[in-house]
């Protein structure tokens, strides 16, 4: 145990710390301070030591030399239990500093400002406090250190039923937690800095490009039993994102759950109506909107039974008592919403194996993607492109009704969300048939129209997406003959003229987008 004696706090973030400041009073803990956060434990009543009187060198150059002085350094970095250490503090009349709390200059939140340039961004590099935490948590078998107003309470729980000392366990914790933070800050000036580019430009991707996950869960086993795996969160993930998801029952995730969660979520977060997305195998065998949640479900369902068995099931309102009865009537891994009322979760807790997350309702996206190939990792901004009635160019002589166009724009969301080459039967908000996956495009809308026939679902009068333009007529021959009266497709094909000369051949609509959605 390492018994606190003396404390210095200086703090970017300063929620919680005079609190803190004053449980460690409490205790007859020393503090010592710095420029604000000084004042504010002084305007909280508590008796506080100005490093710069401490140290007996005042602050200098506008604050970028304060906490850099061999009396606030040799005191965190003396090892207590080897003489010379000892001798060496007694010496310079310097006592050990025991706790370091300290947070950074907002880095990341200052160079997210649109209006942030070069200059302030520098001045938001903190230099002094990477060194206080670096040298505490170098030296935590004697020093505990705190980046984290979070971990304020435990540890002054601990100190209290402990006379005032940390254990060994917390300590190391802690010096871990510092070094990560430092690593992600330091990491977060690199991206920064290697973005800006000769005309003093930011570009995207970085020339150095550092990642920070945090560990959210170490998983059973990753895609096969015979792989190894975890679930890291990104440190700010995304408002509405997967990974800011609360499980409220079920079993364990499993690595292939949380894969098929993000694609059911990102799915049904797209529209704008009650909608339900099932998915299997990442990709929708699924997708319904509705008047009322449960009509999309059943919708969704009718789309192919099948493949439903043992699927994902996401829905973009919360879930009520109905919708909830009816998806526990078939075997589901996993139910994602943003909420469910109380009947709903009173349904579900009968089937306890059955996962269920809850996640907020927001459309913001990842900052990147990434997908790692040997020696190298892609990366690439998100697909956030959508697509509505005004901008759709259409090529055909035939013209489509209202009913058409929204089916049209609903079909287009969906293929997004299939991987390629992706076919997509649709009819008023729901999936009849989907082609996924296939090396032609012409097979994909085969599949389709055959996954349609096998749930017994007719094609007559459907629309069509494709996630990237037809190369050749005979894709549009085929989803014609099964009954499609119009097609949503990118364009931009050498053989346009052709394709949209086999569309009027078969007189049916067909509406280029102007942009592709390839997912593989």
């Amino acid at each position: 145990m390492a018994v606190i004696k003396q404390a210095l706090i200086s703090v970017s973030d300063k929620s919680g710390v005079a609190e803190f400041a004053r449980g460690l009073e409490r205790l007859g803990v020393t503090l010592l301070s710095t420029g604000g956060t000084a004042r504010l434990l002084r305007d909280a009543g508590l008796e506080v030591t100005e490093v710069a009187d401490y140290t007996g060198f005042p602050e200098m150059l506008d604050g970028r030399v304060k906490t850099l002085h061999p009396k606030v350094h040799a005191g965190i970095l003396a090892r207590r239990e080897l003489p010379e250490h000892a001798r060496a503090l007694q010496a310079a009349a310097i006592p050990p500093i025991d706790l370091v709390v300290v947070n950074l200059y907002p880095f990341s939140a200052t160079v997210a400002r649109p209006d942030c340039d070069l200059a302030e961004a520098i001045e938001n590099i903190d230099i002094g406090g990477p060194a206080m935490l670096r040298s505490a948590a170098k030296n935590y078998q004697h020093v505990a250190v705190v980046t984290d107003p979070a971990d304020y309470e435990p540890l002054l729980k601990e100190m209290a039923s402990a006379k005032g000392a940390v254990g060994s366990e917390t300590r190391f914790r802690l010096a871990r937690k510092a070094f990560s933070h430092t690593a992600a800050y330091d990491g977060a000036i690199s991206n920064y800095l290697t973005a800006i580019g000769s005309d003093g430009k930011t570009s995207r991707f970085p020339k150095r490009l550092n990642l920070h996950f945090d560990l959210a869960q170490p998983l059973r086993y990753g895609e096969n039993p015979h792989q190894e795996a975890a679930f890291y969160r990104d440190l700010q993930p995304a408002p509405g994102s997967l990974g800011t998801y609360r499980q409220i029952q079920g079993k364990e995730l499993s690595y292939n759950n949380i894969a098929d969660a993000d694609a059911a979520w990102e799915c049904v977060k797209s529209f704008d109506e009650p909608a339900c997305v099932i998915i299997k195998h990442a990709n929708p065998c699924g997708v319904a909107v509705g008047d009322a949640l449960s009509d999309a479900y059943q919708k969704a369902l009718a789309t192919d039974p099948t493949s439903a068995f043992g699927g994902i099931i996401a829905f973009n309102r919360d879930l009520d008592g109905k919708t909830a009865l009816a998806v526990t009537q078939q075997f589901v891994e996993v139910v994602v919403a943003p909420a469910l009322d109380e009947d709903a979760a009173r349904a579900m807790a009968q089937k306890t194996n059955i996962r269920v997350l809850t996640v907020a309702t927001d459309r913001s996206a990842n900052l990147r993607e990434l997908k790692t190939v040997g020696g190298g990792v892609l990366v690439q901004t998100p697909d956030t492109a959508r697509v509505d009635a005004g901008r759709l160019k259409l090529v055909t002589r035939a013209r489509p009704s209202p009913a058409q166009i929204a089916d049209l724009v609903f079909a287009w969301r969906v293929a997004k969300f299939v991987k390629s080459n992706a076919i997509v039967f649709c009819r008023d908000g729901q999936t009849l048939g989907v082609g996924a996956g296939q090396m032609s495009r012409v097979d994909s809308a085969r599949i389709a129209a055959m996954k349609a026939e096998n749930a017994g679902l007719s094609l007559q009068g459907s629309v069509v997406a494709s996630d990237a333009f037809f190369p050749f007529r005979d894709g549009v021959d085929v989803v014609a003959k099964a009954g499609a009266t119009a097609v949503i497709q990118p364009g931009g094909s050498l053989r346009d003229e052709e394709v949209i000369a086999a569309a009027d051949e078969h007189n049916i609509v067909m509406a280029f987008t102007g942009f592709r959605h390839f997912r593989h």
